[in-house]
């Protein structure tokens, strides 16, 4: 079901795009992700600031697109988001010493501090990498092929990124990380 609720917004977008078009499709996704946040803010109490931050970022530049009836600026807010993430975890780690992953996931599994920054600056590199190649796409094919690349490319690729973390981060965890402590065999 989490899973559903993070991608609602993209699938909604997705379909209304090959229905109505891109104006529609961008309305569409801001209204999905305002109701995104509204349910997750009423089931769980709290809303994540990455989540507000998506937010915004969809209202900002799909509110921009619909106003300056371009699609530019729709183009432009998923290289924004990956860059943002990016430039969180590279400031976080740089300028205030602190490893964003491994206080996401340092409850669940157990990391020598080296193994945290390279997987820190593994997740870094891969959202500025993320940010160029959806400018690449946004600007060499046309708008049909830029949105099927934000689904299913865009999210291909961040699947096959998290299997390869999971086989990484597998060489240096201990017998028992990332399983419920009361969970019984």
């Amino acid at each position: 079901m989490k899973l559903l609720i993070d991608f609602f917004p993209i699938i909604l977008f997705f379909a209304a795009f090959k229905v109505w078009g891109i104006y529609v499709a961008t309305g569409v996704a801001i209204a999905a992700t305002v109701a995104q946040i509204a349910y997750i803010h009423v089931r769980h109490g709290k809303v994540e600031p990455m989540q507000w931050l998506s937010l915004g970022v969809i209202v900002v530049f799909g509110g921009a697109t619909l106003l300056a009836h371009s699609e530019t600026f729709i183009k432009w807010k998923p290289t924004v988001l990956y860059w943002l993430m990016g430039g969180t975890l590279l400031v976080g780690q740089l300028v205030f010493r602190k490893n964003f992953i491994q206080s996401l996931m340092g409850k669940q599994i157990e990391l020598p501090a080296p193994v945290w920054r390279q997987l820190n600056w593994a997740w870094t590199s891969f959202f500025a990498a993320m940010g160029l190649l959806n400018l690449w796409v946004a600007y060499r094919f046309d708008t049909d092929t830029w949105v099927n690349f934000k689904l299913f490319g865009g999210l291909g690729l961040m699947f096959a990124f998290v299997i390869a973390q999971a086989l990484f981060l597998s060489r240096h965890m201990k017998e028992g990380d990332a399983a419920p402590e009361d969970a019984q065999p």
